[in-house]
């Protein structure tokens, strides 16, 4: 009964946070993040950058991989079904009732208004991701983390390199660095 309590919980959490989400993915990753870590204490910080890391990284929508992988940790498969259709329900149903109606108010000036109103709320929304997740690397102090942080968004920002290199260059730094780190322990 307690499971099923839990897959409940994490479909009615996805589900909320989903129809309540504007602005894409790294909006939703950050109440994930709140409900999940914060309110109900089921995964720590650290873990849900970890799981934040992957769903980033791998092909397809970040809700929807957020999903997955909160799901995946907190209930196996199971938690995977609960927690990705409580994330694409709202959207799914969301955009059938807009554009059924799409025509009839997309030049209404309060719509225009509303839009332009919720750009600013999800700038302010991904700004705070982007803060929670590197003030969790400058807390740890571990410099080489903030290092590659900083590389990855220079040669993003500044040198236009595509995204696929700056993961595939930072995934191997990373495997290299948790090997040599762990035969260092190895050898203690």
């Amino acid at each position: 009964m307690e499971a099923k309590r839990r897959y409940l919980k994490i479909f009615l959490s996805t589900l909320y946070l989903s129809a309540f989400t504007f602005g894409g993915g790294y909006v939703i990753v950050s109440l994930l993040r709140n409900k999940f870590v914060e309110e109900l204490h089921w995964i720590d910080q650290e873990e849900m950058l970890d799981l934040v890391a992957i769903a980033q990284s791998s092909p397809g929508a970040i809700a929807v991989n957020g999903a997955i992988v909160v799901g995946y940790r907190l209930g196996g498969f199971p938690g995977i079904l609960c927690a990705v259709l409580g994330a694409v329900i709202p959207p799914f149903v969301i955009l059938t009732l807009v554009s059924m109606f799409y025509g009839a108010f997309r030049d209404h000036p309060a719509v225009q208004a509303l839009l332009r109103g919720m750009k600013s709320g999800v700038a302010a929304v991904i700004m705070s991701v982007v803060w929670d997740m590197a003030a969790g690397l400058v807390g740890d102090r571990d410099r080489i983390s903030v290092f590659i942080m900083l590389a990855a968004f220079a040669a993003s920002y500044f040198l236009k390199i595509n995204v696929v290199w700056i993961i595939l260059v930072t995934a191997a730094f990373g495997a290299v660095h948790t090997l040599l780190r762990e035969r260092k322990g190895a050898k203690k």
